[in-house]
């Protein structure tokens, strides 16, 4: 099984963490937020994972050559300029679209934020992937947030809304409209990169809007039974520090 991981961003909102280092080596606990990432992706079976990266990229691919990339087969793709996750995602499509099996079946591959931590299933996760033959899974929890996915009653997308207060933007029509948070971890298969028409840099979140609108199944896994800590900031890390300590997650 195939992976990615999203590390380029800047961390701006890490600093002073990630004023001499990439947010993917800011540590918890000892241990680096890319280390326990993926550590966790070769929990649930993953064997090569490609990675993309900007801010202090040859700090990354040193660190990986050191720890001789934790036993799995690492690929590094590297951004001149940031692409954001559709963009960085379309970048790394030639690792990812081939699924490596052997069956000639499609094998879908995870897509996983470096600076998030979290104990979600990700084989149930895949196994509700393949049960609904969709094109994305999405991990959700119902939690506050900036911005939010919208879902109808089949947990398929069907549009979004920046606050709970705000008006939706709807894709779809939908009879019981659910709003839930996005958690930086998805199962996708690889069909997706023919039918992405965007260049460039942009978030794959349109992409998965569009295709929704076209009736393809953007699929919501609803993760709220599990830990998730989003370390975008300071403070985060220090929270999931005391986490460790108090064995939430290990």
């Amino acid at each position: 099984m195939k992976a990615m991981i999203l590390a380029a961003g800047l961390g701006t909102r890490l600093r002073p963490l990630t004023n001499d280092r990439p947010k993917a080596l800011v540590e918890v606990g000892g241990r680096t937020l890319l280390e326990i990432a993926l550590s966790r992706l070769r929990s649930f079976g993953v064997q090569q994972v490609i990675i993309n990266v900007h801010h202090f990229a040859d700090m990354i691919v040193d660190y990986l050559k050191v720890n001789n990339n934790f036993g799995m087969y690492i690929e590094v793709s590297r951004e001149e300029v940031l692409l954001d996750t559709g963009g960085g995602l379309k970048k790394a499509a030639w690792f990812l679209k081939d699924s490596g099996g052997h069956s000639g079946k499609e094998v879908p591959f995870i897509l996983h934020n470096v600076d998030v931590i979290s104990t979600i299933d990700l084989g149930r996760m895949m196994r509700l992937h393949f049960e609904i033959q969709a094109l994305a899974t999405l991990a959700v929890q119902d939690r506050e947030t900036s911005r939010y996915l919208l879902f109808d009653e089949q947990c398929q997308l069907c549009g979004r809304r920046a606050a709970r207060n705000q008006a939706p933007e709807l894709v779809r029509p939908s009879q019981q409209m659910q709003a839930w948070a996005f958690s930086g971890i998805h199962i996708i298969s690889p069909r997706l990169f023919s039918m992405m028409r965007e260049d460039g840099a942009f978030s794959i979140i349109p992409t998965y809007l569009r295709l929704a609108a076209q009736g393809e199944k953007i699929l919501a896994f609803r993760a709220d039974e599990y830990y998730w800590r989003d370390l975008g900031r300071s403070e985060n890390v220090a929270q999931a520090e005391q986490d460790l300590k108090n064995k939430v997650f290990s």
